[in-house]
């Protein structure tokens, strides 16, 4: 109870941290001398271009959640851990209208609790599995398109934080924008290849993410929607296949020393959550800084 505590007051530090540096961004923003309407208007447009999953900015996505999990195999309070990901979002020019869109991910687990047996846990803090999508994506008036495939590197540092299995599947995004919403859902499926390590006897793994997001575009760079992240494991069993959160999120987009810097602070609660033991909800803050392209010609054909 005691390392709970400690480790929620950790986390809630950390967010008070990056919280309090959005509002002094938020304060300069309001008391610059120069920027005006046009200003906002710029940032608004990187705020809705980091929106979408197939756009063509470069920037950093880090993520920090507060994770609440509960089950039938504890009582009392839920149990509290957190997580960092980082997710470079990078966008190739391949040909023409043509672009290569890549999200590697890179999940850091603290202190998540690990089941030993009823009301017993271990906790675990280390690097989880990283996935790489690779999607082409065409340049679109309204419509979010991007299909290829997408992989699971099993980086995790303990057995329990991650598969023991390199994976592979399908990955698209479909959605639909305008210059008031954006609307979509970006699905992955992973099917487990090659050895299982010391997990041998465990079946090849067959999982899915489903992230579904939907943004309204508000004024002076402001956002309000949401972007859960559906889970499925087909080799679970009964009653701990899934977890579907919904929640709700804000979003703020300013410029911290001439670089856009998007934040993003919400809450989720999981109305199907695993039986046994699984998230039941999380608090969620985001910073986005974009980054200057470093590929700018297509790759094929390049002019």
């Amino acid at each position: 109870m005691t390392r709970a505590i400690s480790h929620a007051a950790m986390i809630l530090g950390i967010i008070g941290l990056l919280s309090t540096a959005a509002g002094v961004a938020f304060a300069h923003e309001e008391d610059a001398p120069s920027g005006g309407e046009e200003e906002q208007s710029d940032l608004g447009d990187v705020a809705q271009k980091l929106s979408n999953p197939v756009s063509d900015i470069w920037a950093l996505f880090t993520e920090f959640d507060l994770i609440f999990s509960d089950g039938d195999v504890n009582k009392g309070d839920d149990k509290v851990s957190s997580a960092m990901l980082f997710q470079p979002i990078l966008s190739i020019p391949l040909w023409k209208e043509w672009k290569l869109i890549t999200r590697p991910s890179i999940p850091i687990i603290w202190s998540a609790p690990v089941p030993k047996s009823f009301d017993s846990f271990d906790r675990k803090t280390g690097l989880g599995d990283s996935h790489l999508p690779l999607l082409p994506s065409p340049k679109l008036e309204n419509w979010i398109v991007a299909l290829g495939p997408t992989f699971t590197l099993p980086t995790s540092t303990k057995k329990d934080l991650g598969r023991q299995q390199w994976a592979m599947g399908p990955a698209g995004v479909l959605g639909y924008r305008t210059e008031d919403f954006i609307m979509g859902v970006f699905p992955q499926y992973f099917f487990g290849l090659g050895s299982r390590g010391d997990q041998g006897s465990k079946p090849d793994a067959s999982y899915m993410s489903l992230l579904y997001f939907g943004w309204l575009n508000l004024p002076n760079a402001w956002q309000v929607g949401f972007n859960p992240l559906i889970e499925y494991d087909n080799k679970a069993s009964s009653g701990n296949k899934w977890n579907v959160p919904v929640g709700l999120s804000v979003t703020k987009t300013v410029r911290l020393g001439g670089l856009p810097v998007k934040f993003q602070f919400g809450a989720e609660y999981s109305v199907v959550s695993q039986d046994d033991f699984g998230k039941r909800a999380l608090l969620r803050l985001i910073m986005i800084p974009v980054i200057p392209s470093l590929i700018k010609k297509p790759i094929f054909g390049g002019g």
